[in-house]
C-alpha cells in the first residue's frame, strides 16, 4: 500500500491510497499504469506527476464535433471508422464498472499452469524436430517450416506471459513476477527490466506523438527530409522489401539497440536498451538494467557453447529461426495494434491518457493463434486500460467494456496480411504541427 497527494475538484490536497501495488513513485518518473486503474474516484481531468486523466466531464465548453477530415483523414477501402474525436464521454470509472470483478483477480496457480503448459507444448516440439532429419527429403521441406513456424508461435505465447510478468498482471506478487519474467524473457534474449520499463511508458503515452515509446508516426519534414522519394512510397517492390525488414529485424537489433520508431525526443541521445545509462531509464533503474543484460548474456553464452559444441546448424534450425518468427510475430502484432490509417494520434493538450489508451486496435489472428497468443492481439484495447488483469480474464472484459466504450472501441476484422499491406504501405507521416493528426502516405497530400 502507498499514498498518492492530489489535487481534488476544489484545487485542495487529497490523498489516494492504493493497495497492492508493485510501483512506488517519485517525482521524477511518471505515475504507474496500475495508478490508472485505482484513480476511479475522479470524473474529471486531473494531472499527478504530469499525467492527465480524462473524465467523463472532459469535454471543452462550446467545442463542437470533431470531423476526422478536418484533420486529413482520408477513408481507405475496407477500413472501420475512425474513432469519435470528442473527448471520451465517460470515465475510467465507469469503464471499470462494468467488468466482474473477478476479471481483476490474478491467480498464481492458474498462471503458472498457463506458463507450465506452454513449456510443455514447446519442449514436445522441440523433441518432434529432433526426429525430423529421418524423414526422406520431401518430407522434411515440410517439416521444418512447420516446426518453425508452430515453434515461434508457442514461443511468442511465452514471451506474452513473460509480458504479463512485466505488467504486474501474472500474480499478486512482486518477487515471483519479476523472477518468472527476467528468467523466460532472458530464454527468448529479451532484456526484461529494459524492455518493461520502457513498455510502461508506452502504456504512459499510448498515442502521443511527442511521447510515446514505440510505432511514433514520423513528421512530415522527417520524411520530406530523408531519402525517400514519391516513386519509392509508390512502389510495391520497396514497400515489400522495407515491410520484411521490419518484420525480420525490427525487434532486434532495430528497436532494442537504436530505439527504431521510437519518438524524436530521443534523437540524438543514448538509446541502447542494453546500456544502463540509455535516456529512457531513471538512475535508479540502473541495476535493473545490469541485471537483464547478465540474462541476455548468459542465454547468449549458452548458445554459443551449444553450437560448437553440438554444431550451429543445429542451433539455428532448432532455436535461431523459432526465435525470428517469434520476433516476427510480436512486431506484426504491436504494428497493427498500433497503426493503421483510421488511428489517431495526438498532440499538446488534445492529448490525454484515456484518449491515448482508447487508440489501440483489436485484431483477431483466428482463434487458434488468438488462444496461442494468450489473446494479446484481440484484447488489447482492454489491456491498455487494464494493464494488470490477467489475459484469462480478458475476453471476458472486453465483452463487458465494449458495452461501455461503444464507437470508442476500434476493432478492425481484416485479414492480417491485408491489414498489414494497407498499413504498411498508406501509414508514411502525419503532419508536423495539427494537435489531432492522421496518417498520410502521399507527401503531396495537404
Amino acid at each position: 500500500m502507498f499514498n498518492i497527494p492530489s489535487l481534488n475538484s476544489g484545487g485542495n490536497l487529497e490523498l489516494w491510497v492504493l493497495h497492492s501495488s508493485p510501483f512506488t513513485l517519485q517525482s521524477d518518473e511518471p505515475a504507474p499504469p496500475l495508478l490508472q486503474e485505482h484513480l476511479i474516484k475522479s470524473k474529471g481531468t486531473k494531472r499527478i506527476n504530469g499525467l492527465k486523466m480524462a473524465g467523463s466531464n472532459s469535454v471543452p465548453e462550446g467545442v463542437n464535433q470533431h470531423k476526422p477530415e478536418d484533420y486529413g483523414y482520408k477513408k481507405v477501402p475496407g477500413t472501420p471508422a475512425p474513432i469519435p474525436l470528442e473527448r471520451p464521454p465517460f470515465s475510467l470509472k465507469e469503464i471499470r464498472d462494468s467488468i466482474p470483478p473477478r476479471c481483476f483477480e490474478r491467480s498464481l496457480l492458474k498462471s503458472f499452469m498457463h506458463l507450465g503448459f506452454n513449456i510443455v507444448i514447446c519442449l514436445a516440439l522441440f523433441y518432434a524436430s529432433t526426429l525430423i532429419n529421418y524423414f526422406p527429403i520431401y518430407i522434411r521441406l515440410f517439416l521444418w517450416p512447420a516446426y518453425w513456424f508452430v515453434q515461434g508461435a508457442y514461443l511468442t505465447g511465452i514471451w506474452v506471459i513473460a509480458h504479463e510478468c512485466g505488467h504486474q498482471a501474472f500474480s499478486d506478487h512482486q518477487i515471483v513476477n519479476d523472477t518468472v519474467g527476467l528468467v523466460m524473457h532472458s530464454l527468448l534474449l529479451v532484456p526484461y527490466h529494459s524492455w518493461k520499463n520502457t513498455h510502461r511508458r508506452h502504456h504512459l503515452n499510448t498515442g502521443s506523438c511527442e511521447n510515446d515509446e514505440v510505432f511514433v508516426p514520423p513528421g512530415r519534414a522527417r520524411v520530406e527530409e530523408s531519402l525517400i522519394t514519391e516513386m519509392m512510397i509508390e512502389s510495391p517492390m520497396y514497400n515489400f522489401s522495407r515491410m520484411m525488414i521490419m518484420l525480420t529485424a525490427g525487434w532486434m537489433p532495430a528497436y532494442l539497440l537504436f530505439n527504431a520508431t521510437g519518438p524524436e525526443k530521443y534523437i540524438g541521445k543514448n538509446v541502447n536498451h542494453f546500456s544502463p545509462t540509455a535516456v529512457m531509464f531513471l538512475p535508479k533503474q540502473y541495476n535493473d538494467i545490469v541485471v537483464s543484460d547478465v540474462g541476455f548474456f548468459t542465454v547468449l553464452g549458452g548458445l554459443i557453447w551449444l553450437g560448437m559444441n553440438y554444431g550451429f546448424a543445429n542451433v539455428v534450425f532448432y532455436y535461431v529461426i523459432p526465435y525470428m518468427v517469434c520476433n516476427y510475430h510480436l512486431v506484426l502484432i504491436t504494428f497493427l495494434q498500433h497503426t493503421d490509417t483510421y488511428v489517431p494520434h495526438f498532440r499538446g493538450e488534445e492529448w490525454s491518457w484515456l484518449r491515448g489508451a482508447l487508440c489501440t486496435v483489436d485484431r483477431s489472428f483466428g482463434s487458434w493463434l488468438d488462444g496461442v497468443f494468450h489473446h494479446i492481439s484481440d484484447t488489447h484495447v482492454c489491456h491498455h486500460l487494464f494493464p494488470t488483469m490477467p489475459f484469462y480474464h480478458a475476453e471476458e472484459a472486453t465483452e463487458a467494456i465494449s458495452k461501455v466504450l461503444g464507437k470508442y472501441r476500434m476493432k478492425d476484422d481484416t485479414p492480417i496480411w491485408k491489414a498489414l499491406w494497407r498499413s504498411y504501405t498508406n501509414c508514411k507521416f502525419v503532419e508536423d504541427n495539427d494537435t489531432i493528426v492522421f496518417y498520410k502516405k502521399n507527401l503531396k497530400q495537404l
